[in-house]
């Protein structure tokens, strides 16, 4: 028997019994004729000595022993004098009485501590050993939490799990698509799922009504802290439903999931259009935890001799509140240089402090008088002590621009680090123009349908029509972060094979891409929809971690590579012949 107890489990009551522990070396310490080690599993640590009078031979081994080698022992509870009340076992420790080294280990790269020294390149290459530690631990222990919660919420609501295939068809909308070349068929390639999409939409048609499943999704774009080349959604779908009946549904399944993790009442989920959101915060995902709401002041600002007012679309502002003594001239010319960063690309940043005394000061002070600045810092419902920012130009880029100034001044301020605020932003645009390639896009993918009042417009309307229509569509925002994002679906072949012609799709090209989907729609389709929770950033956003990889048990880095096994790696010139497929010398020759 390799234990009696885990490392975690030995309590007071325990005193006087005789138990068997196995584990990690986490850390020893010699006192000269006393060592103690601290022996560690995933559930806990328990304290160990090993002393000169009861058995010196098995003290002599002990003060041999290093971090990470893995032990058996056996001994005898005992109260602690010098108790820790950091730990859970933190009354009791073990006299041991037998010592087996199950396995040697060289010294780690890094300290395997809570608080490490290793960077996160390095803790990639190790990741087996980075997973020891107790903080990479419980995010993974959270993280399956949450995801036996969500299976027990789904199915109480009469959802039903289905596997939907990992290898299909690529498609041309979205990211783009991981191919893997078939041996089979040569010159042939599956793609792997971007999503379920139309598998879940099949199902549908098969009359399963209710369908959820937490499923590995794959996308071949530019990696950030927040996406990786592979990633889990929990995706879920339903038929004979309205947009209310599928937001309520999954408002509950986030208040639960809050509840049952993290012991917090969500309140009402408030909501948000896509106009509304653009105007107030300049983001479709803003974060609500604080105000900082733009305000526009092109009647106030433009027509005064001021030419980059001017001449500007739209000349939009927030308000810092108790901010006017917090940044000098210096402070100020730092925060300009920091939005003309080429991330963000605005031409300048102008100021109006509202000072203590009731003085106002301006970088455009020369340009309007103190009772024209008053007007402003009224509009922007200003008191003594705050500051007026101002960014402007055309409204789709200085929105996002003061979007991203908005979420440095609340960084700055400490207004982003608490709380939880959701709301769903709903009512988005339906498509989206793209002026370089002179095409429709859609907002979220083109089986989304527009709202019901807007089904004979796209039908019939023409180009400027196109552009306003509204779809039946919503996404879960929590603190400035999209965590999930749905859709009411066309379910009929007409309106279907329509917005495929709108998205630049020959009629051939969406037979061949999409033939299977509407030609089930001619089959009773029923009428549906369904969202999808990103899994790894819900998981990050309920712990307020900053990275989805905190949450991933092998996660590929910024480049997306998996350092550890070091993929992705060329292949064997045998393989490739099997598959049809030239090898990069034969290409070059």
């Amino acid at each position: 028997m390799y234990r009696t107890h885990n490392c975690g489990a030995l309590r007071i009551e325990h005193v006087g019994q005789t138990v068997t522990l196995s584990g990690w070396l986490n850390k020893n310490r010699d006192y000269g004729s006393m060592t103690f080690i601290d022996l560690r599993d995933r559930y806990g640590i328990t304290q160990l000595v090993f002393n000169t009078q009861t058995d010196e031979t098995l003290y002599n081994d002990a003060k041999k022993l290093s971090r990470e080698y893995v032990l058996r022992i056996e001994g005898t509870v005992a109260e602690r004098s010098n108790k820790n009340p950091n730990l859970p076992t933190g009354d009791i420790e073990i006299i041991v009485s037998k010592l087996e080294v199950l396995n040697e280990s060289l010294t780690p790269p890094f300290t395997l501590d809570d608080e490490t020294d290793g960077g996160e390149e390095i803790r990639m290459k190790y990741r087996y050993l980075d997973l020891r530690r107790r903080p990479v631990q419980e995010n993974l222990f959270f993280r399956s939490k949450v995801a036996i919660e969500s299976r027990k919420y789904l199915s109480d609501q009469g959802f039903i799990e289905v596997e939907t295939p990992v290898l299909i068809k690529s498609t041309p909308e979205g990211a783009r698509d991981f191919v893997v070349p078939s041996r089979m068929n040569k010159g042939q390639f599956y793609a792997l799922p971007q999503s379920p999409q139309t598998f879940k939409q099949l199902l549908m048609v098969s009359g399963f009504d209710k369908y959820f499943q937490l499923v590995k999704c794959f996308r071949d774009e530019d990696l950030r802290a927040d996406r990786q080349p592979e990633f889990t959604q929990i995706d879920c779908e339903m038929s004979f439903v309205t947009q209310e009946e599928i937001l309520q549904t999954f408002e509950g399944l986030t208040k639960y999931l809050f509840k049952e993790c993290l012991g917090i009442d969500l309140p009402t989920f408030p909501r948000m259009t896509y106009d509304e959101a653009l105007k107030r915060y300049g983001s479709d995902k803003p974060d609500t935890r604080f105000g900082m709401e733009f305000v526009e002041l092109n009647e106030l600002a433009q027509g005064h001799g001021f030419p980059v007012f001017d001449s500007a679309e739209l000349v939009v502002g927030i308000c810092a509140t108790g901010q006017a003594d917090a940044y000098s001239n210096k402070d100020i010319k730092k925060l300009t240089s920091w939005v003309q960063r080429p991330q963000i690309g605005a031409k300048g940043l102008v100021y109006v402090k509202y000072n203590l005394d009731g003085s106002i000061k301006s970088s455009v002070g020369k340009f309007y008088s103190d009772e024209q600045l008053m007007t402003w810092l009224e509009k922007a419902g200003a008191q003594k002590g705050d500051l007026l920012l101002i960014l402007c130009g055309e409204t789709d880029k200085v929105r996002g621009q003061l979007n991203d100034l908005r979420l440095e001044m609340g960084d700055r301020m400490g207004l982003r680090s608490e709380g939880f605020n959701p709301l769903w932003v709903v009512d988005f645009p339906l498509l989206e123009w793209d002026e370089d390639s002179e095409r429709f896009h859609a907002m979220h993918h083109p089986f989304t349908s527009p709202k019901k009042n807007d089904i004979d417009r796209m039908l019939n309307g023409d180009h400027e029509t196109m552009k306003a229509l509204r779809a039946d569509a919503y996404d879960l925002v929590i603190n400035g972060w999209e965590i999930g994002g749905g859709s009411i679906r066309i379910f009929d072949r007409e309106l279907q094979a329509k917005n495929f012609k709108l998205l630049g799709f020959t009629e051939a090209e969406a037979e061949e891409q999409f033939g299977f989907l509407m030609g089930a729609f001619e089959y009773g389709a029923p009428p549906h929809g369904g969202i999808a929770f990103g899994f790894d950033r819900l998981c990050s956003i309920m712990k307020g971690a900053g990275s989805i990889r905190d949450f991933i048990a092998f996660p590929k880095n910024n480049q997306g590579r998996d350092v550890m096994i070091d993929a992705p790696a060329t292949i064997d010139t045998v393989q490739l012949d099997e598959l049809g497929i030239a090898t990069l010398k034969e290409e070059e020759a």
